[in-house]
């Protein structure tokens, strides 16, 4: 009957698939930083994933013991990889997550509609320069010894996980954010893999590939202590995405203001045909 109405009524059209988000968190946290973003997101109807990265969140993995970005990126990897092929994600890095979504857009373009990056590190092909790092990496040296480090590989080596000092990240991270975000951060923050960070290359193309046909958006965080507006500047203009939004946020948007940025998110997603 559905069918023979449709045929009878051209303007009626098949339903379509609702869209699923795939939400990368940054260095230290874990899928649980999105649980605002993704209790919005399923309450309206869309598929919602959120990837713990190796040593992240719930995966018991060590900071220490990841010495390449693949092993830190595995999971992304691994669900990306077992995606049915003729299914699409939307997906969505912020801050160090962008490198992640960098390399998915690489690896797996074809099953990636919209690719979003959130006060997030865009590079086209990771850090491979001077200025790339400059971009891309924070620079906190302003506010002096902020970092824990772990030296997995012994003191004599370069670290190999880093994580913020306590009483620091409520003034980095999440000053725009609510006490109670920074108590549940206190709790679940890890180190990060920084040695495994710092490999986060891709080899550049010499042919076009369907990498260039993945639409890109990029939401600037205004207020950002740590991925600085500037840098953000310079990423977009260095490889302009298909639009740009501002959030009017810290660097923790989920936290700080989580009905916008779900808001913006959709907002992206339907400008772009993935909705």
């Amino acid at each position: 009957m559905a069918e023979e109405n449709q045929e009878e009524n051209p303007k009626l059209k098949p339903i379509k698939k609702a869209p699923h988000f795939v939400l990368i968190h940054g260095m230290s946290l874990g899928s649980w930083c999105w649980y605002k973003v993704k209790c919005l997101m399923e309450v309206s109807g869309f598929a919602v994933t959120c990837i713990d990265l190796k040593s992240s969140g719930i995966d018991s993995s060590s900071a220490d013991s990841l010495t390449s970005f693949d092993q830190y990126n595995q999971p992304l990897i691994d669900f990306l990889s077992s995606y049915p092929e003729q299914e699409q994600v939307i997906l969505v890095g912020h801050s160090a997550g962008g490198l992640s979504v960098t390399s998915a857009i690489h690896r797996f373009p074809k099953k990636i509609c919209l690719a979003v990056y959130v006060g997030a590190t865009m590079l086209k092909f990771g850090f491979q320069t001077d200025q790339d790092l400059k971009d891309g990496v924070p620079d906190l040296s302003e506010h002096g010894d902020v970092y824990e480090l772990g030296f997995g590989l012994g003191p004599e080596n370069p670290p190999t996980s880093a994580l913020i000092k306590p009483e620091f990240r409520r003034e980095l991270l999440y000053h725009m954010s609510p006490q109670q975000e920074c108590a549940l951060a206190a709790l679940m923050m890890r180190p990060a893999p920084l040695l495994a960070l710092t490999t986060a290359k891709v080899e550049e193309e010499e042919e076009e590939n369907d990498m260039a046909h993945v639409p890109r958006v990029y939401m600037k965080t205004l207020h950002d202590r740590v991925m600085k507006p500037e840098q953000q500047d310079a990423m977009v203009k260095r490889w302009p995405p298909s639009q740009t939004y501002e959030l009017d946020t810290d660097h923790s948007p989920f936290f700080s203001n989580p009905f916008v940025l779900f808001g913006l998110l959709i907002k992206a997603a339907v400008s772009m045909g993935s909705i």
